[in-house]
């Protein structure tokens, strides 16, 4: 099982490397890896993903970073989670049947030619794996994904989530 790890950061140069470098040398498998900047000017959210046995080493060790502000581990039942996904497929004989099954993925064409259709797909990471499942049968030709990103899902006055 997979962990999602958010890092409040400084926007400076070399946290990434440094965190990554941190990573690398606890032999910490990174399995996702986005950064952005945040709305609080001078700082960005690292999204980072390892591995359950790893978590709680690696949220030890990133916390002796100087730059690292703030480490949170989200609970995906907890936490609304993105990823987008390009996918290209062979769809040169099933056209209308590859577009038929990607519908219901709220998928958007992004390329077309006669041999192939390249889609974009933004969800949650189920949702991008069902997806490719879906797509799986007609060829896939080419793959890319982006790393996964997360936020807290909102509690209201009465601690409910929304």
């Amino acid at each position: 099982m997979k962990h999602t790890l958010s890092l409040l950061v400084e926007d400076k140069a070399g946290v990434l490397a440094r965190v990554s470098a941190l990573c690398a040398r606890r032999a910490i498998n990174i399995h996702s890896l986005a950064v952005g900047p945040t709305h609080e000017i001078g700082r960005s959210r690292v999204t980072l993903v390892v591995d359950a046995d790893q978590v709680e080493q690696a949220t030890k060790q990133l916390h002796k970073l100087v730059n690292v502000i703030k480490i949170s581990e989200l609970a995906s039942e907890e936490s609304v989670e993105r990823e987008i996904m390009l996918l290209r497929v062979n769809g040169a004989a099933r056209r209308s049947e590859v577009l038929d099954q990607a519908a219901p993925f709220g998928a958007e064409v992004v390329d077309a030619s006669s041999s192939s259709v390249a889609f974009q797909v933004v969800g949650h990471p189920r949702h991008l794996a069902a997806f490719l499942d879906a797509m799986r049968p007609f060829g896939v030709i080419d793959l890319v994904k982006s790393g996964r990103i997360a936020m807290p899902r909102d509690v209201a006055a009465n601690g409910t989530k929304e």
